[in-house]
């Protein structure tokens, strides 16, 4: 049984008579086909009613869903082949940063992102999604080696942050964030950066400088998630529906504000309704990408991408 979010209740309430409707039907022999199939519309309308008309909050609370798709999710449904990389040569291997060659098409990509775990034990080990230093700097690793065999870099952004712990600060957080951000600027190789879930702070900087930065359509990406902000501003979380509609992070804020390059339509619902559909939008999409990023050379590809990050948050008046 899947998770329901508030919002969807009315829509789930609907199904459940349909499918009580269709029981009827077959242990009856009754024909109900065309009181089943007004239902139906019915239940397609409320989820395009409910579905276009999200707010923000609801947006992030999508983007949270326990079943939606993560990285190494994507990487199973998009790639032909995949090897996976561990370690950063210095201190560990950070599980809650995933990364390796994936075979894509007829292209070999380098594919990073952060993984998030689906039950208690498996967001133990991939700590949550947050990062610590050694998690970006194997990433960083990772894009060196894709840069070394001129390969296309491809990083998936799915994180409430970088771990905020007191190690993680000894080991050089804040550091290693700033090296990656600095060196992701001069990739000479396409860099490819989709949000595909929740993109906050610098731990989704760290990997998300590039050529083209494209968010799924319900993902979100800000300095800070709406109960932090709410904890900032107000004392307590109870003011997160706020804080969320004054940070404007959703894929259609970011686009108008011109923070991303594009949006990535998901499944009506919700990319966890529709894996298979959701990853092969995510797929054409990156083979569409760099198709139109290899036309240029590496200087025009670094040119561009330092011009685009430096005219954000530039005002003329």
């Amino acid at each position: 049984m899947r998770t329901l979010l508030d919002f969807e209740k009315p829509i789930a309430e609907l199904e459940a008579k349909l499918a009580e409707m269709k029981k009827l039907a077959i242990d009856n022999n009754v024909d109900v086909s065309t009181a089943a199939a007004q239902l139906e519309a019915s239940i397609e309308e409320l989820k395009k009613e409910t579905f276009s008309n999200l707010t923000r909050w609801q947006r992030v609370q999508l983007s949270r869903h326990p079943e939606r798709p993560y990285t190494l999710d994507y990487i199973e449904h998009m790639c032909d082949e995949f090897i996976e990389l561990f370690g950063d040569r210095t201190v560990a291997d950070d599980k809650a940063m995933v990364g390796g060659f994936g075979r894509i098409g007829e292209e070999t990509f380098m594919i990073i992102g952060q993984q998030k775990g689906r039950n208690t034990k498996q967001r133990q080990l991939r700590n949550f999604g947050m990062p610590n230093p050694e998690g970006y700097r194997k990433a960083l690793r990772l894009m060196k080696m894709a840069e070394k065999f001129n390969k296309p870099i491809v990083t998936l952004i799915d994180t409430p942050g970088a771990f905020p712990g007191l190690e993680a600060e000894e080991r050089g957080q804040g550091e290693a964030i700033a090296r990656n951000i600095r060196d992701m600027f001069m990739l000479k190789v396409p860099v490819i950066c989709i949000i595909i879930g929740e993109g906050a702070s610098g731990g989704a900087l760290g990997i998300a400088i590039g050529d083209r930065v494209l968010m799924l359509e319900n993902a979100w990406y800000s300095v800070i998630s709406p109960e932090n902000c709410s904890t900032i501003l107000w004392r307590t979380w109870n003011f997160k529906e706020q804080a969320a509609e004054a940070l404007k992070l959703t894929a259609e804020d970011m686009k108008g504000n011109k923070l991303v390059d594009g949006i990535i339509p998901e499944p009506l619902g919700g990319a966890h309704l529709d894996f298979e559909q959701a990853t092969q939008t995510v797929k054409n999409v990156i083979l569409e990408t760099y198709k139109e990023l290899s036309q240029l050379t590496p200087e025009e590809r670094i040119d561009q991408r330092i011009e685009k990050f430096s005219a954000m948050g530039v005002v003329t008046e």
